[in-house]
């Protein structure tokens, strides 16, 4: 499985505020990116179910997700479409994972695909952190494979991969 082209980086903001960003160089062009992570058919194949998805600014959005945390349990994180614009920016403000933002922009066409700035601005604990570094990680990992025609199989998911990636930030201090 091919792994993002840069890890995820945080800052923190005060307290327990911390904004995590991604930015990642993918081979695929704009359109498949937004179908990927601006839609009800897209987002299951690397992230989680979204229903209701209002597909536009202040629209509902609740997304499920498809694998389960340490303990088991799955992610439901009701809230709103905060900012759309088609094929550049789609950002959902969720429980549990506070401000989701995708941004995309044409990557230069000497290198062609598309340029993927993520941020993730939530309130929580410094293990939560870790925790979430991780798991966007290891779903951006999915996305490449969704992207490349093989969505995830959610059945066979496991904690394997999201543990040696948490150790990874832990040890990075990211």
């Amino acid at each position: 499985m091919e792994i993002p082209s840069l890890y995820g980086r945080s800052e923190k903001r005060n307290a327990d505020d911390h904004l995590l960003r991604y930015e990642l160089s993918l081979s695929f062009p704009v359109a498949e990116v937004w179908q990927a992570v601006a839609t009800p058919e897209g987002l299951p194949t690397w992230l989680a179910a979204a229903d209701p998805f209002d597909q536009r600014e202040g629209g509902a959005i609740t997304l499920r997700w498809l694998n389960t945390d340490p303990e088991g349990h799955a992610t439901v994180a009701p809230g709103r479409v905060t900012a759309w614009r088609p094929q550049r920016v789609a950002e959902y403000t969720v429980e549990t994972h506070g401000r989701i933002r995708f941004e995309l922009e044409p990557a230069p066409s000497s290198v062609g695909g598309t340029l993927l700035h993520f941020t993730n601005e939530l309130n929580c604990s410094e293990s939560v952190r870790l925790d979430c570094l991780a798991g966007w990680h290891h779903h951006f990992e999915y996305l490449l494979e969704a992207l490349a025609g093989r969505p995830a199989d959610w059945s066979g998911w496991t904690l394997e991969r999201w543990r040696k990636l948490r150790a990874e930030y832990e040890l990075r201090g990211s």
